[in-house]
């Protein structure tokens, strides 16, 4: 899906490309696991040169995905403060720079040690052990007057949500649910004293409009250079099964694994 690289040829209507530009796309019609893909032309966007194509292949869901959370679904504002959960993730680190970059406080999660230097390293203010017990509770305290915080951003809904909406601030607080791996029992009554909301977010469920802006947002964080997609690993074409055992493995995700695909 996500791939980077240059231009090979444009189609007859194409005008935002040309051959030979440096680019990465967010969907790759023909998929990405191949030297050579086909990509919608809204869905390819300039890479710049602050960045090469392992980082500009690690651009696409993630980036987008965390913008369309954090903006087009969550409406931030400087001054809010936003909980990044599993913040050390291709998802988390993408939202941990540009919440930071755009004057939140930022909350990150991760459950190991180096996980959570990662966060701090990438821009959170405050980072919290997701592996140890009451870490909730500490978030809590670590916001602004112990009120909570404002919007969360969750990974993993089956495990969290129900804690999360017992951390919301009043009035403000919405939880963006990017991922859930099962089915979740929460008590309706904790979004009802506090009026929290709770709202979905698909990629994909993005506008022409909706591409244009996050497209413009993401080139404009890699020339004013906070836009840094962290690679956690790279493997070669061959190696693919790997790479899939190792996501699905892994004790503490690190960044964005990347393909190969010139053996």
């Amino acid at each position: 899906m996500d791939a980077a690289g240059l231009v090979e040829k444009v189609g007859s209507q194409v005008k935002n490309v040309k051959a030979g530009d440096r680019v990465f796309t967010v969907g790759a019609d023909s998929g990405a696991y191949a030297q050579y893909a086909t990509a919608t032309a809204d869905l390819v966007f300039p890479l710049h040169s602050n960045l090469d194509f392992d980082q500009g292949a690690s651009l696409g869901v993630p980036y987008f995905t965390a913008y369309r959370a954090l903006f087009t679904r969550g409406h931030c504002k400087p001054g809010e403060t936003v909980l990044v959960h599993g913040a050390s993730g291709a998802v988390g680190i993408a939202a941990v720079q540009i919440a930071r970059a755009h004057g939140l406080t930022v909350f990150g999660t991760a459950g190991t040690e180096e996980g959570l230097k990662l966060v701090q390293q990438v821009g959170a203010h405050h980072v919290f052990n997701h592996r140890e017990q009451g870490y909730m509770d500490k978030i809590r305290v670590a916001s602004p007057n112990g009120e909570g915080v404002d919007i969360i951003l969750e990974m993993l809904a089956n495990v969290n949500l129900d804690n999360d909406l017992q951390i919301m601030r009043w009035k403000t607080g919405r939880v963006m649910v990017i991922g859930s791996r099962g089915p979740v029992q929460i008590n309706p009554r904790y979004t009802m004293a506090k009026e929290s909301d709770i709202r979905g977010v698909t990629l994909f469920s993005s506008s022409k409009e909706d591409w244009s802006e996050m497209g413009a947002a993401i080139n404009a964080g890699m020339e004013l250079g906070y836009i840094k997609p962290i690679v956690g690993a790279t493997y070669p074409l061959h190696e693919a099964a790997r790479s899939h055992h190792d996501v699905i493995n892994n004790e503490g995700t690190r960044g964005k694994l990347i393909l190969h695909t010139w053996e």
